[in-house]
Parts: structure tokens; C-alpha cells; sequence
């Protein structure tokens, strides 16, 4: 035995080892190459062991901000419908996240990500395990801040459809909708688009065609499977009575409170913070830092200019500055840059904001002449817009950012990237209209969809809720 020397001791703790390590390497009688050999090897055990817990620590901390983007839908869901069926979309909104994070645990999470334990990969189109987070560390490699991650977005997606279904859905046949969503439904697009195993996913090695679907945090994943979902409700439940007049033009019935509106507004804007740099999964080196801090500014031009460019439209075309214009404009510009925040640049984020706020007004009327009625205008926000987010990537998606040269199509890069965009919206599209509208068109049958219509002229507060959600009395509220 050769134990170290006082100043071998101070050397080694200088170095940043741990008392407990210098005691065995002077114990051990280590030779001064051995001892050095160790110092490196015990220091990069403590920096894998940091950059684990800052990769943790950023998951749950933007797991919390996407999950307080449930305050902000329930805050907007409730200032944009009548006074009389708030409390009616507030525990909708409550209970998406309840329902969703049960469904989620037992099977939606294992759909997304799952493997049996006897197989290194899963099938290209759906998880095949994990189920009830059986084994949620070492069957899948995520761990348990990817399922927190995950459910928050889950139940970000279920909300969506909330608001485009407000006002006269029955309430057994919103919980089924929406554990149908955040456990099958959502899930198996998760799989395809951001499991390792995923048919069109970026993190396959066998790519389809050699190229990924790139969507970093869901203005497919997400907002398309939520606004296409509410889509296919608000075609199967038909408009609000009295929303349309006799020669089939719309009869405005605005929302009752603006102050909520524009709080939701701005806590989904601040929830985007997690939602969008959260989704680089990674903050331990300073290439991970940049994308992450990238990401971030991206997502706020993109809100800004989407809220800007809706206001001056509105105002071109109907002579008012419009407050919910301005609102619903900045969650447009949020959804278009949600795919490619982290590959696209300051000039061509702009420009995909300010192209989201032509969109947003352009499908808003096109819902209008098709009667269908849409009180929060979910789907032109997070489906078309969601449309356009992914689309845009393909066209803008910068080539250094990358790092390949399946880049954006518009600055060189050649059709691949774009043509997998484009395959991956459809492919979103179809599977939720097509699962989603079955399941409508099942209930609506069954006569289990939408609510009668002395309910509706009654408001569901009353006549679902026990009472109102504004308790008043002659002289004031109590």
C-alpha cells in the first residue's frame, strides 16, 4: 500500500473528487498515471451525472409550464362562450387532465413508446409495451420525466378539441372523447412521428426515405390531432342554435368575458416556453443551450408577429381593432412555429407567423360558409395552422440548424425534406379524422352526443351543474 501524501490529497481533491474517491485510489496504492487515469474517469461520471439531472431538471420544470398551459385553455375556453356554460367547459378542461393522465399511464404512454421486454425495437406503427408504466426506466430508455413530459402534452391535445365542441356537447360523451385521445388516438401519431421505432420518424436510423418527419414539438403531434379532432366533433354535433340565420349567414354570439380571454391568451404564451425549447430534451452543452435558447426567441417572434399581423387584417377588413382577433392571431403564429422553432431562422419565422394569421382568417371563413360553427376557432388555430407549422419546416428548415443536407426546399435543399412534411400531415390527418369521426358518428347515433335543446337554451350550468358560474344576487355577487 502506497497512501497518498498530504499534497497528493490536496491535489486530488483541487481536481473535484469526492473525499469518498480520494480515500479509495490512496488507499489502493494507485501509481500517479493510475490516479490520473481515475481523476478522469471520476470526473466524467460526475459530469454525465450533471448533465442527467440538468436534462431532468428541464423536463420538469417545462413539463410544469406545459401543464399550467391548462389554466390558460380553460382561461380562454371560458371567456370566448356565454356566461351560461362556464362551468361547464372549466371541468371539461379540469377533467382532461385527469382522464387524460389515467389513460395515458395505463396505455397511451406504452403506445407511444412501449416495447416488449424480448425486443430491441417495436413495430414502425404503434408501442408494443410498457403498459401501466410497468417498467418505464429501462423498457422504453426515457424515464419517468419523459412520461410527465408526454402526459402534459397529451392533455394539451385533448383540451383543444374542447373549445371547438363548447356549448352543446353532452358531458359522458366529452370524457369518452376524451380518453379515447390522450389513450389511443394521440399516442399511436406520437409513435409514428417521435418514437425511435416510428414509421416516419426523424430518430429512426431507417428513415422513411431516408428522411424524418421533423415536428419538435407537436404542431402536428399536437395541435393537428387536437384541431382536427374538434373538427370532426363540430361537423357531427352542427352549429350552436341560432348561429346561422335563416339564409345561412352567421349570427354572432360572442364570448362574455375578454379579461379571460386575454389571460389565457398569455398564460398558453408563457406554457409555450416549455412547451417548445422543453422539447429539445437536452440542456447539458453549450450546442444543446443554443437551441434551446434558439427555440425560445423563435417562439416569441412567432406569437408577436401572428398577434400583430391578425390585428391589421381584422382591421383591413373590418374596420375595428379587434381584441380576440389579436388573441387568437398570436396562438396562431405560436402553433405555425411549434414544428420547426429549432431549424428555422429569425426572417423565415416571421414570415411563417405572418402567413399563420392569413391562414387562421382564410379557414375561419371558409368554417363560416360551410356552417360549421366553431366558437373558439380551434380548428383554423391548431389544425390548419398545425398544417402550415409542419409544411413550413419543409420549406425553411436552414441547413446549418440541421446539420444534413435534407434541408427546407425554398433555401436549396431539394424536395425530400418537404415531401416527408407533407406525407406526415396527411397521414395525421386521415388517422384522427378518421378514428375521431367514427367515434362521433357512433355517439351521435346512439343519441349520446349532443344535448337537447331546452338544455341549450338553458345553458348547461343549470341544467347539468347545479347552478351557475357567476353565483349573484340583486346588488351584487356573493
Amino acid at each position: 500500500m502506497s497512501p497518498c501524501s498530504a499534497a497528493d490529497v490536496a491535489t486530488l481533491t483541487a481536481s473535484g473528487m469526492t473525499q469518498a474517491v480520494v480515500d479509495v485510489i490512496c488507499e489502493t496504492g494507485a501509481t500517479a498515471i493510475e490516479r490520473r487515469s481515475l481523476t478522469v474517469a471520476a470526473n466524467e461520471l460526475a459530469i454525465t451525472g450533471l448533465q442527467g439531472a440538468a436534462n431532468t431538471n428541464l423536463l420538469l420544470f417545462c413539463s410544469a409550464l406545459v401543464f399550467f398551459m391548462q389554466a390558460g385553455f380553460a382561461m380562454l375556453c371560458a371567456g370566448s362562450i356565454r356566461s351560461k356554460n362556464v362551468m361547464n367547459i372549466l371541468i371539461k378542461n379540469v377533467l382532461d387532465a385527469c382522464v387524460g393522465a389515467l389513460a395515458f399511464f395505463a396505455v397511451g404512454y406504452g403506445l407511444a413508446y412501449g416495447r416488449k421486454t424480448n425486443k430491441d425495437t417495436a413495430g414502425a406503427y404503434i408501442g408494443e409495451g410498457n403498459f401501466f408504466l410497468s417498467n418505464s426506466a429501462t423498457l422504453t430508455g426515457e424515464g419517468w420525466t419523459n412520461f410527465l413530459f408526454n402526459w402534459a402534452f397529451a392533455a394539451a391535445a385533448a383540451t383543444i378539441c374542447s373549445g371547438a365542441m363548447a356549448e352543446r356537447t353532452q358531458f359522458v360523451a366529452y370524457l369518452g372523447y376524451s380518453a379515447l385521445l390522450t389513450g389511443f388516438v394521440y399516442p399511436v401519431v406520437v409513435h409514428w412521428c417521435w418514437s425511435s421505432d416510428g414509421w416516419i420518424s426523424s430518430f429512426n436510423s431507417s428513415k422513411w426515405s431516408g428522411v424524418g418527419f421533423i415536428d419538435l414539438a407537436g404542431s402536428g403531434v399536437v395541435h393537428m390531432v387536437g384541431g382536427f379532432a374538434g373538427l370532426m366533433g363540430a361537423i357531427m354535433l352542427g352549429p350552436r342554435t341560432g348561429r346561422f340565420g335563416m339564409n345561412g349567414q352567421p349570427v354572432p354570439m360572442p364570448g362574455h368575458n375578454a379579461t379571460l380571454t386575454v389571460l389565457g391568451t398569455f398564460v398558453l404564451w408563457v406554457g409555450w416556453y416549455g412547451f417548445n425549447p422543453g422539447s429539445v430534451y437536452a440542456l447539458n452543452d453549450l450546442a444543446s443551450a443554443e437551441q434551446v435558447g434558439r427555440s425560445a426567441v423563435m417562439t416569441t417572434l412567432a406569437a408577436a408577429t401572428g398577434g400583430v399581423a391578425t390585428l391589421f387584417l381584422h382591421r383591413a377588413f373590418n374596420k375595428v381593432w379587434d381584441l380576440v382577433a389579436v388573441c387568437n392571431g398570436i396562438l396562431a403564429g405560436l402553433v405555425s412555429i411549434t414544428a420547426g422553432c429549432h431549424v428555422m431562422d429569425t426572417h423565415w419565422t416571421i414570415f411563417t407567423a405572418f402567413v399563420s394569421a392569413l391562414i387562421l382568417r382564410g379557414s375561419a371563413k371558409l368554417l363560416l360558409k360551410l356552417r360549421i360553427d366553431d366558437p373558439l376557432e380551434a380548428f383554423p388555430i391548431h389544425g390548419a395552422c398545425g398544417v402550415w407549422g409542419c409544411l413550413a419546416v419543409g420549406l425553411f428548415a436552414k441547413k446549418k440548424f440541421l446539420g444534413n443536407e435534407n434541408y427546407g426546399l425554398v433555401l436549396g435543399g431539394g424536395g425530400d425534406l418537404i415531401g416527408v412534411q407533407i406525407t406526415g400531415v396527411l397521414a395525421i390527418a386521415a388517422w384522427t379524422s378518421v378514428t375521431l369521426g367514427v367515434f362521433f358518428f357512433i355517439l351521435r347515433k346512439l343519441g349520446l352526443l349532443r344535448i337537447s335543446g331546452s338544455e341549450e337554451m338553458e345553458g348547461l350550468d343549470t341544467s347539468k351543474h347545479g347552478g351557475s358560474a357567476y353565483n349573484m344576487e340583486k346588488g351584487g355577487m356573493y
